[in-house]
């Protein structure tokens, strides 16, 4: 049996200013395998690099990332968004969909640079956020879903909606649960609501034979529920394109937004950047993510299973939960992490030698099988982003230190704890 942190508390049982630091201590003091107590629930936690590897290899059957995933998604949004989904996120992410998902992104940084106008000064991530809401719902929300007044609801029914709220704000998660998550069923409503004026429109636009091939993503979830009755076929699509935005929503605007902040931090590059360096951008985006990492990478135990750690073997039961923190890991698993240096990329691996222990101590897009299949679209689609936004206006960062995070945020892409604002000028 691991040592146990007695007295140490994650967020979403009690109020916990920094679970991070937290968990950093607790490490200092028992060792890189613990047993964390938390509610009714029991956390093993692995920081060495037996243990990180170890992880990152356990079969899902065994150990699963999705249950662990909507363990912590649910304390936030509504059980029906969970319940009888035909299309999952990640069947919308292939190699093949990237095409149609950088027009989308294309027409959403435009359409950005138009509304920022000549000059001014804006919040990047807020900035981010809107044409992470542009870019997923054009590409599956269906006819109007990115446009006029019907986007401008949706925006704000899937920030009250918002799912990753549960491990960005965890203190917030009581009065979620004390209110029975009236809001957010609320705003689900709502959103299903305009969804399907979408879907009626695109009913309506097949039945007079103009199709709009642009909505290949939209209506292949529409597809997946060709056998079903209309009003059934109509709130299963709905609750689809919910959890895929939700889930769109989660990281990819929050690690653009450091992507932006980085280099209005190092002109240099981002001067590169502007002058068309495509492989240097890249670079800079795995960077900036790597360094904003504050997930917690968990998995719920399914069945009983051992794993060789550095001490000896280990059992551990089912009903439990597996995991490590990247922040603890990918800043210190080896000397120099702890600065943003995108020299340390070749193209999209870590540089060798690089002092790593084990390739699974740093992460940004996950190791192996839980790898996120959106990596290919959300280099692409931030590489794209920072490059057109620098190349049309000139920028001047408002801040004088390097923003921090939320502290109570554990899990995802750090968000900023204070509006990271910067001027601009069309070029």
């Amino acid at each position: 049996m691991p040592a146990i942190a007695t007295g140490v508390r994650l967020p979403w049982d009690d109020v916990v200013e920094d679970p991070v630091a937290s968990l950093a201590d607790a490490r200092s003091r028992l060792g890189d395998t613990f047993v964390l107590d938390s509610g009714d629930d029991r956390y093993l936690f692995l920081f060495s690099p037996l243990g990180v590897t170890a992880l990152y290899g356990l079969p899902e059957e065994t150990a699963s990332k999705g249950v662990a995933d909507w363990r912590m998604l649910r304390r936030k949004l509504p059980d029906e968004v969970f319940a009888g989904r035909r299309v999952l996120p990640h069947q919308l992410f292939g190699r093949e969909d990237v095409a149609a998902y950088l027009h989308n992104v294309e027409l959403a940084v435009e359409t950005a640079a138009d509304e920022l106008g000549s000059e001014g000064e804006v919040d990047l991530f807020s900035l981010s956020r809107r044409l992470g809401h542009r870019v997923g719902l054009a590409s599956w929300g269906g006819p109007g879903a990115a446009e006029g007044e019907r986007f401008e609801t949706l925006i704000r029914s899937f920030d009250q909606l918002d799912g990753s709220e549960s491990f960005v704000h965890p203190g917030a998660m009581a009065h979620v649960a004390a209110t029975d998550k009236a809001e957010e069923r609320a705003a689900l409503v709502e959103v299903m609501a305009q969804l399907g004026l979408g879907l009626e429109e695109r009913r309506a636009s097949e039945h007079d034979g103009d199709g709009a091939p642009e909505l290949m993503l939209f209506d292949r979830v529409v597809d997946a529920w060709a056998d079903a009755e209309a009003e059934e076929a109509a709130t299963g699509i709905s609750l689809d394109i919910t959890l895929i935005h939700v889930a769109s929503m989660s990281n990819l605007f929050a690690a653009l937004g450091w992507h932006l902040v980085d280099l209005m931090e190092h002109p240099d590059e981002a001067e590169e950047v502007r002058l068309g360096e495509t492989g240097l951008a890249e670079t800079c985006a795995l960077e900036s993510t790597r360094m904003a990492q504050r997930s917690i990478m968990a998995r719920f135990t399914l069945a009983s299973f051992s794993i060789d750690l550095e001490e000896g073997p280990l059992e551990v039961p089912a009903g439990m939960t597996v995991a490590t923190l990247l922040p603890l890991t990918n800043r210190s698993a080896a000397p120099g992490l702890d600065c943003w240096d995108p020299a340390r990329w070749n193209r999209r691996r870590l540089r060798t030698p690089n002092g790593l222990a084990a390739a699974e101590l740093v992460t940004v897009f996950g190791h192996g099988g839980h790898s996120c299949p959106a990596r290919p679209f959300s280099l692409a689609a931030m590489t794209l982003t920072s490059r057109r936004l620098l190349s049309q206006f000139h920028w001047e960062p408002s801040w004088s230190e390097h923003p921090d995070p939320v502290s109570a945020q554990i899990g995802g892409v750090a968000r900023a704890a204070a509006p990271c604002r910067a001027r601009y000028q069309r070029r």
